[in-house]
């Protein structure tokens, strides 16, 4: 098993959504190392054991994910509050957001359709989504907001709605791949695929790749096209099993979840080097929101919704006022950039990329 090296950091973000934001900040430091170089988890892995017994194999995710929820849990109530500073307008600009009908997704769109911006939702509830279509454009008074149908867990979906895009003739500036389960039981997508692994990877592997020439296309020396990926940090405890990405043999929901966290991390990092070596204008970040209350955690165990009814009151902030009757809550709007300097992170996400090409053909 590998483990995450120490000494490395993460760099904190205001948006990144930049291009309309300032440079980057160091707003705390990674996870702290041993004497040894090796993460005080010692459960980090890049490559899962193939070896390990069914027993261990869905018990140790499962303390895992916890450990490092209660964790980050602590770090947010600890660490200074951060607001955004004023950002300039973005007339002209156009983001899509994944699963931006509602949690996280919902106030990136209110937050950049505050900003001028022509946001689209991509989602797979239309009900959900055309209502907070007119949500959004009732407090921004922005009228180029819009939702288009994109259901993640098929491929047919995604190229439709690609096409539905091309359609438009626009422009894309900010992807925002924010759309996920968490936690859910076993089951698969339309095409077969384990749902995280599927829907929070596979789905927005494929969604990028198709929009990536929109947004070559739209970045600028002064102000680069971005795409924005949200992980989590349960990807410091994730392990990616070549042998069995689809969790066939012992399904562990914690399992799953982590591990399509930790493919979104080293999805970015290869996209990212792609770019650069293309000389793109476009870059890719992905970052972490920190603990967050949205329908995400409807699926955890019973100990982990006393606890997160414990504790929401205190590290939860109140959402938006058109949203006033939702369950929904965010944190002080802070991210993170994973940033890893491991040897094995370019061949792992080389591999990886390598095997999620036919799997989106």
């Amino acid at each position: 098993m590998l483990v995450e090296p120490g000494g490395s950091g993460h760099t904190g973000c205001r948006l990144l959504l930049t291009g309309c934001v300032g440079p980057c900040q160091d707003m705390r430091p990674c996870p702290p190392s041993c004497s040894n170089g090796v993460s005080p988890l010692g459960v980090t892995g890049l490559l899962g054991s193939r070896t390990m017994n069914p027993l261990r194999r869905l018990l140790l995710p499962l303390l895992r994910v916890y450990y490092m929820g209660m964790r980050v849990a602590l770090e947010q109530l600890l660490r200074r509050a951060f607001t955004l500073p004023d950002l300039p307008m973005q007339h002209g600009r156009v983001a899509i957001i994944t699963g931006g009908s509602k949690g996280i997704g919902y106030c990136t769109a209110l937050h950049l359709a505050k900003l001028g911006m022509h946001v689209i939702i991509a989602g797979n509830h239309e009900s959900e989504g055309i209502d907070a279509v007119r949500q959004i454009q009732r407090c921004t008074q922005n009228t180029r907001v819009e939702f288009l149908c994109c259901d993640l867990t098929s491929m047919k979906s995604i190229r439709k709605f690609v096409q539905n895009f091309e359609a438009k003739n626009l422009d894309l500036h900010v992807l925002v791949n924010n759309a996920g389960v968490m936690l859910v039981s076993e089951r698969r997508t339309q095409d077969g695929f384990e749902e995280h692994f599927g829907l929070n990877y596979l789905g927005h592997f494929l969604l990028t790749n198709l929009l990536l020439k929109y947004l070559k296309r739209s970045g600028a020396c002064d102000n680069y096209a971005r795409v924005v990926t949200v992980s989590s940090a349960t990807h410091y405890v994730g392990e990616l099993n070549f042998d069995d990405l689809q969790s066939s043999c012992c399904y562990s929901p914690h399992g799953a979840y982590a591990q399509s966290k930790l493919a979104l991390v080293l999805f970015s990092y290869y996209l990212q080097n792609q770019l650069m070596t293309d000389g793109s204008h476009v870059t890719a970040n992905v970052v972490d929101p920190g603990v967050v209350n949205t329908d995400l955690y409807m699926n955890v165990n019973w100990a982990g919704r006393i606890v997160k009814w414990l504790t929401a009151w205190l590290l939860f902030k109140k959402p938006p006022a058109n949203h006033s009757n939702s369950k929904n809550y965010i944190p002080e709007l802070l991210c993170y950039i994973p940033h890893m300097h491991c040897a094995t992170f370019p061949i792992c996400s080389k591999e990886l990329w390598t095997l999620s090409i036919p799997l989106t053909c």
